[in-house]
């Protein structure tokens, strides 16, 4: 299996995707993922990308077959094979999510189940927030990821509840997230890291 990294300046930088986990109306996950994409945009070490799953308006998963079987044939949903081509061209990824009844989102659930290959040997990290910050939703979601085959690495950003407040409140989350941004730099690091060990171990 090959690597999909981008490529600039004549150098090979490994393409980290950005997933915004909810699709609902005034949903929160766009406040914490856009402030990271735009932070890991000032890097020269990695490429970023923003994957919002309100662009891949997948049905529900009911195919007769399972994306894991190398035999089937081609999903019909040109959204299902759009999200399989953004995660395929990407090397790690970062997942923002919402707990919602102490678990991840269905969207969420739906867009993870509808990919199998091109998740494979890949790392993987999560930003969670909601109740107890998201962590009961991480810990489930580290083990899909390893059912499909995923890294997950241990540290996690799991955002306190002043991060949502000062939304609700009219005030400017994003002076919030700022205090966490060596925690996400740290994150960033330690994903970039198994990004590049486990990119060698595919290509080779």
């Amino acid at each position: 299996m090959s690597t999909s990294n981008s490529e600039m300046n004549g150098l090979e930088r490994p393409s980290i995707a950005i997933i915004v986990g909810s699709t609902r109306p005034g949903r929160f996950s766009e406040i914490p993922a856009q402030w990271l994409y735009e932070r890991l945009q000032g890097r020269e070490d990695l490429a970023v990308r923003l994957l919002d799953l309100r662009d891949y308006p997948m049905p529900y998963f009911d195919e007769p077959t399972s994306p894991a079987n190398p035999n089937r044939e081609p999903f019909e949903s040109d959204a299902v094979n759009r999200w399989t081509a953004a995660i395929g061209a990407s090397d790690a990824f970062i997942v923002v999510s919402p707990e919602y009844n102490h678990g991840y989102s269905a969207v969420l659930k739906n867009a993870l189940d509808y990919v199998y290959a091109e998740w494979n040997r890949k790392p993987i990290a999560f930003v969670g927030y909601g109740g107890v910050s998201g962590a009961r939703a991480v810990e489930q979601l580290r083990l899909i990821a390893i059912e499909l085959q995923m890294a997950p690495i241990r540290p996690a950003l799991h955002l306190p509840l002043a991060v949502m407040a000062a939304r609700q409140q009219g005030g400017d989350p994003v002076d919030e997230l700022n205090q966490l941004g060596d925690r996400a730099d740290a994150l960033v690091d330690d994903l970039l890291w198994w990004t590049e060990a486990l990119n060698t171990a595919r290509a080779r």
